[in-house]
């Protein structure tokens, strides 16, 4: 009979001691030697790896919104009116809907490290072009310069996470992506008013000198806690490419949308050819690529990443609508300083981070965004009723019902990026998923002008808080039918 360590048979009856094993020097039976024990396994997704990742993942955020308060001085500083002065805000984002996906390409080919130490050279030269330039044009360039640099950090710190999932044999942890989302969204929030203290005690080149002690301190937790890229080239694989013809065509037709889009009150029609011929070229050319810059194939047969694309796109247009167009209302409409209407939303940047780091903590994906899309439509409608005699209480609760969905959105797409995507392509695929949020961005702040014409009024808003419930309602449906969401609830 065969017998077992802890001397029992397979019945479970006791049958003695375990035999023990023959010496190898003399032949003759002794206790066998415990096996040297393993050496525990190295511990992942540590603080010491997600901090730099986080710091550099905060400055494309923060740079979004802190510029809103140096907007005037700058304006003052070099004689140019609020039309100008526009741009510093549409250059940030343009430069970032292009470049979020190209850099998640270079992550994803040439290594997350070098791509992530690389923008962080360019956001240090852009802060220094922007505290020494004199004049608006080198402000515009320093603009895009920091929209090209600071767009390297989150596609690379995805790229990041996905090579140590690799090195452990299990994927990234929800709280870990939950950090990613908690630092933009935080450095969003917290972004006007620190633009504020900055104008106010330095002058606005603050605003762009500042970008350079924090760059400084990431670009050196980077170089120390972030491990060498791993190898790219695997046996029998062919050599990557970075597709530059690609590159150049994705990058030609969404600027192009991205310069329609701006102005939707006079609407550029002519430009819609030239921006269907550049995408029609860029899909032919992607199906005949042998490595695409975007594989249109694999993103032809992923409806549900495709799906996510579609819904953080559509989420971040109903958010961007409240972040720019409610609180322009407040300040015209009914009369709030600029530091009243900060305080007024505040429970949207709150509800914002808690729901961030609830959102974490939910294993599905199917709960968190129905429910955001519930708080967008209940929202929506809320700004439909307001006008110049509304409680201060429902303003603060008109705020939250945007915060909340704002923070379950940003983690709970991010984790379905990670989950969709194919993991040698996920620093593609997470600027892919940046670029559909600043088009919602642009396409927001356009439909605020077109609805407020000259100056908010509570007919603007109630245009745009019913078109806001259409796309809320359309957002709810897009979630509830998604066959995929239901397999990971």
């Amino acid at each position: 009979m065969t017998r077992y360590a802890g001397g029992r048979s397979p019945g479970g009856a006791t049958t003695g001691p375990p035999r023990e094993a023959p010496s190898p020097a003399t032949g003759t039976t002794g206790p066998r030697e415990a096996p040297t024990p393993a050496p525990p396994p190295a511990p992942g997704f540590s603080t010491r790896l997600t901090a730099p990742l986080l710091m550099g993942s905060l400055l494309n955020p923060l740079n979004t919104t802190m510029i809103s308060t140096a907007l005037v001085a700058i304006g003052h500083s070099f004689g140019i009116g609020a039309a100008d002065t526009a741009w510093l805000i549409s250059v940030l984002y343009l430069a970032s809907a292009v470049a979020q996906p190209v850099l998640g390409k270079l992550a994803d080919t040439l290594g997350p490290r070098r791509v992530f130490l690389a923008g962080l050279v360019v956001v240090i030269a852009s802060g220094l072009v922007g505290a020494l330039a004199p004049d608006f044009g080198t402000l515009l360039v320093s603009r895009l310069l920091l929209g090209v640099g600071t767009s390297a950090a989150y596609p690379a710190a995805m790229a990041v996470l996905r090579d140590e999932s690799r090195r452990l044999g299990r994927p990234t942890p929800r709280p870990v992506l939950a950090r990613l989302s908690f630092a933009a969204l935080g450095s969003a929030a917290v972004g006007p008013a620190l633009g504020g203290l900055l104008v106010t005690f330095v002058g606005w080149r603050g605003i762009f000198a500042v970008n350079v002690p924090i760059a400084l301190l990431a670009l050196s937790a980077a170089l120390l806690c972030i491990p060498a890229d791993p190898p790219r080239d695997r046996a029998g694989a062919p050599r990557p490419s970075l597709d530059p013809l690609g590159i150049c065509l994705f990058s030609g037709a969404l600027t192009v949308l991205v310069f329609f889009l701006l102005d939707l009150a006079h609407p550029r029609w002519w430009l819609l050819a030239p921006s269907a011929v550049l995408t029609a070229v860029l899909v032919r050319w992607q199906l005949r690529a042998t490595q695409p810059f975007i594989d249109m194939r694999m993103l032809a047969g992923n409806g549900p990443l495709l799906r996510t694309y579609v819904r953080h796109g559509l989420g971040y247009l109903l958010i961007y609508c409240v972040m720019y167009g409610y609180t322009q209302w407040l300040e015209e409409a009914r009369g709030f300083s600029p530091g009243h209407t900060g305080l007024l939303m505040l429970p949207m940047s709150l509800a914002a981070l808690v729901c961030s780091l609830l959102g974490a903590r939910t294993k599905g994906l199917r709960a968190p965004l129905t429910v955001a899309c519930v708080l967008l439509t209940a929202g929506a409608a809320v700004l439909a009723f307001l006008s110049h005699d509304t409680p201060l209480a429902v303003l603060l609760l008109a705020g939250a019902c945007f915060g909340a969905p704002q923070g379950l959105i940003g983690t709970s797409n991010q984790a379905a990026v990670q989950a969709y995507a194919p993991p040698e392509s996920i620093g593609a695929a997470a600027g892919l998923q940046r670029t559909a949020q600043y088009i919602g961005a642009i396409t927001a702040s356009s439909l605020i002008a077109l609805a407020y014409a000259d100056a908010a009024s509570d007919a603007g808003l109630h245009l745009m808080a019913g078109v806001a419930v259409v796309l809320a309602v359309l957002l709810t449906v897009l979630t509830l039918t998604d066959r995929a969401l239901r397999a990971r609830t």
